[in-house]
């Protein structure tokens, strides 16, 4: 099932969800189910990120979804690939928009990809077997149609970029599976010129009312019907207190936002649906589930799956 009619089924039970967290048993499928586990840049923990060796590892793992980054090549195809650089995971350098994507097509993103054997050594399994920067057309066929893609955008200007991705789209018949991602504000403005465009919200959004739930526990303009937020279940913060003669600043590691409280007021209009990112052990996946987000975005499938699997034979939040 796509993702959008199976998310909407569970934003109703994700309510139920959360009033379970007190400490009962959740038996499925009475009560809602486990979080889906979306494939992050392909699974990259489990195969080259962003590649298709990626994709098909994902699919075998039983991701529910697959989370791409895009970037254009110089002769503005759309590719995938995260870094500024690729010297940070390939065995070439320089910017993504410094080569076309026939030359990247060429260059080794597994090439930094590294593993442990058996005597805990490690090991770089793809140096003798490269894969290639595949371009978003490449990756679309390569997906079964009923595994939603999730397109993170990366480069800048937003609009060369929205207009290329949206040629793939269209060309692909591709706009009813892809929901399109970003932490630039400035894609919200770039996809409008096409309505068909399924887009989360953006991240400011997301975050002030997260912050805002967090800090001064309010619920102030939740997001409307049918909206998709994602944001990291756990990360580093910064609290900034402003003075008239300076400022203090306190970070928070770990900070916890996606709390029950923050996903019921995100979901006081219906059809609202909730992406966890980071997702990436056993508790945390738990804790996302008594949360009632309904997908956690995770680095590897393969660890992550089995947990989704073991939750939906029954657990109890705390």
């Amino acid at each position: 099932m796509p993702l959008r009619p199976l998310l909407a089924c569970l934003a109703v039970s994700a309510v139920l969800l959360v009033s379970a967290c007190g400490g009962r048993v959740y038996e499925h499928p009475t009560a809602a189910a486990p979080p889906l586990v979306i494939a992050h840049r392909g699974g990259t923990g489990d195969a080259p990120e962003n590649t298709l060796a990626a994709i098909r590892t994902a699919i075998a793992n039983h991701a529910d979804a697959i989370w791409l980054t895009v970037q254009l090549s110089r002769n503005g195809v759309p590719v995938l690939y995260r870094p500024a650089d690729l010297a940070a995971l390939t065995d070439a350098s320089g910017p993504v928009a410094s080569k076309t994507a026939a030359e990247l097509a060429g260059v080794n993103a597994g090439w930094r990809f590294a593993t442990k054997d058996a005597a805990g050594a490690t090991t770089y399994p793809y140096r003798a077997a490269p894969v290639g920067i595949p371009t978003l057309a490449a990756a679309l066929a390569e997906i079964p149609v009923g595994i939603p893609v999730i397109l993170d955008m990366k480069a800048l200007p937003a609009q060369p970029q929205a207009a290329a991705v949206a040629r793939v789209l269209t060309a692909a018949d591709a706009w009813g599976r892809v929901r399109l991602y970003s932490t630039e504000a400035a894609y919200q403005q770039a996809f409008a010129a096409w309505p068909q465009a399924r887009l989360f919200e953006s991240r400011d959004a997301t975050r002030e009312r997260l912050a805002t739930v967090a800090l001064a526990q309010a619920c102030e303009a939740p997001p409307p019907a049918g909206a998709w937020a994602a944001f990291e279940f756990r990360r580093q913060m910064d609290l900034v207190e402003r003075f008239t003669l300076g400022e203090g600043r306190s970070t928070v590691n770990g900070a916890t936002l996606w709390s029950a409280a923050a996903v019921q007021c995100f979901r006081t209009h219906p059809d609202v649906h909730i992406v966890a990112i980071a997702v990436n052990n056993a508790a945390d996946y738990k804790a996302a589930a008594c949360a009632g987000v309904d997908a956690v975005l995770a680095d590897s499938p393969k660890l992550m799956a089995p947990v989704r699997e073991s939750l939906r034979r029954g657990y109890t939040c705390p």
